[in-house]
């Protein structure tokens, strides 16, 4: 199992968000974290990263990396989108995928993406080449910020929201770019509101309410069950 997580508590303050988490990630899998908002999936997966203080197991490809830095969890493998995108605005589109880019100290094998890749994918991204990332739309730089992620060649990635607030043909650009990864050997963990999408490509699911899994399963035992979507999802 690439990602494991056991037990994990997370909070802000004297607030308890996360109430026990226990879920994991095998190798090539796309797993969905599905939930209303509040319910603590983007806490989950910043905990996973090391933004939030972790209560709780979690390992990464055989080695425990709860304690550690963000930075020392990233160059172990593990990518994080956030969503709020958080590109460099005063970079150019290059500039910023060149960053990502771990070097050849770091890899421990052929890289599965390039910044080519990055153009071929998302053309749109090639025509903006030598633009700041500023001036980038909401979708443009949602495109960015993945890419930009890919460039330190993840062996799993967790994904914020990457379809929020994207146009149709984005939305489905993105899907596409989510099957591609997966297709690469890259891992994802997969935070999305858009249920169908998460249906659609997901290998298995768990759906959290109030910082609780409540369920974990196939996609098509979450369609199954309805009362699980009525209560825990649908609003």
């Amino acid at each position: 199992m690439m990602l494991e997580v056991d037990g994990l508590h997370a909070y802000y303050g004297k607030s308890h968000i996360l109430q026990g988490i226990s879920c994991r990630v095998g190798e090539g899998e796309i797993v969905s974290l599905l939930g209303r908002n509040g319910a603590g999936r983007s806490t989950t997966i910043k905990t996973i990263m090391g933004l939030v203080a972790p209560v709780g197991a979690i390992v990464f490809m055989g080695s425990r990396i709860d304690g550690l830095k963000s930075h020392e969890i990233a160059r172990r493998g593990l990518g994080y989108v956030p969503e709020d995108r958080a590109i460099f605005p005063d970079l150019t589109v290059r500039e910023n995928l060149l960053l990502g880019t771990k070097s050849a100290r770091q890899r421990r094998r052929a890289p599965r993406w390039s910044v080519d890749d990055a153009f071929g994918l998302f053309p749109l991204l090639r025509e903006r080449a030598d633009a700041p990332g500023g001036v980038l739309s909401g979708g443009e730089q949602q495109m960015l910020t993945i890419c930009r992620t890919l460039m330190g060649d993840p062996e799993l990635i967790m994904i914020d929201e990457p379809t929020e607030g994207l146009a149709p043909m984005l939305v489905e650009l993105v899907r596409e770019l989510l099957g591609e990864i997966a297709r690469r050997g890259t891992a994802i963990l997969l935070i999305e509101q858009k249920l169908t999408i998460a249906l659609a490509i997901s290998h298995r699911v768990y759906v959290m309410g109030h910082g609780r899994i409540v369920f974990e399963g196939s996609p098509q035992a979450l369609q199954a069950a309805e009362s699980v979507r009525k209560e825990w999802l649908e609003v």
